[in-house]
């Protein structure tokens, strides 16, 4: 029999979706655990039960802290890590301000595989398990990101960035460079080990027509991969791809177009829709990603959660480094609780977690291995210590619920409040402060 790890202490999970099926879908076990063999989840339930049914699995008991789901950051850059929390900028001028600039150095393998390694042992160290990541239009940004993932046994999700438009000299390939690259990195990378390709058009402005429907034709080549890009995420954007696409009704159709809307597509931001667009999405199944620190860190408005839950839309979390201005996804959760209120929906603790782990998951299409402590999924698992702080103590300190004393965690945690992360059923090494 192989190796048999018993985790105990606080655990928490769910049976359902809890944007659309209310908090009741949460099970939360006061003494619970949850049993890791062979890398994946084996059990969970009662701690006491559990005890008695594997006597000879090694036991490490977490006492009051919460065992719960690896956090899933479902869009990101990692190629702007060193970028986060740049001043000031609208949309159109941080990326050329900041974002073309910092892109380019990753034309060096070496500074790709850096990058890669520095953001994640961030990830890491806040507790993110898996993340989709958009990189540059260099291969080897992509070898990079995929390369480290796999030293940390990660399960990632990235593809090549193209664009032939609208970015500087050096930061541009062709229509044809980018079906190749990415077809070969495609074949390359696409299920090996716990690494899954992503079809990436960065998003509408800076990719020529011909360009999109290469892409188009490659996903419709392999659909089994993801495809994500940017939608609708500043007014002044929208009304630039109004002025590049003007036989387009609307910003989702510039994708539509060209063959890239369909269920497994990510669309990020998608704060400024139509009703059309709200509509087509719905229709076809595909996912939104909800950026909340970028949003506001941007000026780029508020995502309508409550809305686009209610339209059965599948919603995924993400801290959009180095747009969004922290690599917590605990900072995530608080940032889209705020922005929820500003709406006025006040979105439950469970909720929160819910988004930040199997909601982001689902919209990765990955709910079957991560952001899950179901039986059979992978052993990705986030340990939070829910008194972390002297600030968060006091107040978890006088909590009378479950959900009263995770709250402050949720507003004002950080990588101080993860005590332990395993990966793939193995403790994850983390660099700390």
């Amino acid at each position: 029999m192989s190796h048999e790890t018993l985790l105990l202490g606080q655990t928490l999970w769910f049976e359902g979706n809890a944007l659309t099926q209310g908090v009741e879908t949460a099970r939360h076990h006061r003494r619970g655990g949850v049993l890791i063999r062979g890398g994946k989840i084996a059990d969970r339930g009662d701690a006491e039960a559990l005890q008695k049914s594997y006597p000879q699995a090694e036991i490490l008991d977490y006492g009051a802290h919460l065992i719960t789901a690896g956090f899933v950051d479902a869009h990101m850059h990692y190629p702007q890590t060193r970028m986060i929390a740049s001043w000031g900028k609208r949309l159109i001028d941080w990326l050329n301000t900041y974002t073309f600039p910092e892109e380019m150095t990753l034309a060096d393998p070496a500074e790709a595989r850096a990058r890669a390694d520095l953001t994640l042992d961030l990830a890491l160290a806040h507790g993110t398990t898996s993340l989709c990541s958009f990189t540059t239009i260099h291969p080897c940004s992509v070898d990079g990101f995929f390369d480290a993932a796999a030293a940390r046994g990660m399960r990632v999700f990235a593809g090549k960035t193209c664009m032939d438009r609208n970015a500087p000299e050096g930061l541009r390939d062709t229509a044809q460079s980018a079906y190749d690259d990415s077809k070969a990195l495609l074949a390359r990378w696409h299920g090996k080990g716990r690494a899954e390709y992503v079809i990436t058009p960065r998003f509408s402005p800076t990719s020529t027509p011909e360009q999109l429907a290469a892409l188009g034709t490659l996903w419709a080549e392999h659909p089994e991969c993801l495809m994500q890009t940017h939608l609708s995420e500043q007014t002044d954007e929208i009304e630039w791809v109004h002025s590049l696409f003007p036989d387009c009704v609307d910003y989702l159709q510039t994708y539509e177009k060209y063959g890239l809307l369909g269920e497994r597509g990510l669309y990020g931001h998608a704060i400024h829709l139509t009703d059309r667009e709200r509509a087509r999405l719905r229709e076809v199944g595909a996912a939104v990603v909800h950026c909340p620190t970028s949003n506001t860190f941007i000026g780029s408005g508020l995502f309508d959660m409550a809305g686009l839950a209610a339209d059965e839309l599948r919603i995924g979390l993400a801290t959009d480094t180095g747009g969004g201005s922290n690599f917590s996804m605990l900072r995530t959760m608080a940032a889209a609780y705020e922005i929820g209120q500003l709406r006025g929906t006040a979105l439950h603790p469970a909720q929160l977690m819910y988004l930040a782990t199997e909601g982001s998951a689902r919209a990765l299409k990955a709910e079957d291995r991560i952001g899950t402590l179901a039986i059979g999924s992978e052993a990705d698992i986030t340990v939070l210590d829910l008194a972390s702080t002297y600030a968060i103590e006091q107040r978890y300190a006088r909590a009378e619920t479950f959900y009263e004393a995770l709250f402050p965690t949720i507003m004002m945690g950080d990588d101080r409040a993860i005590a332990d992360v395993w990966v793939g059923g193995v403790q994850a090494e983390r660099k700390l402060a």
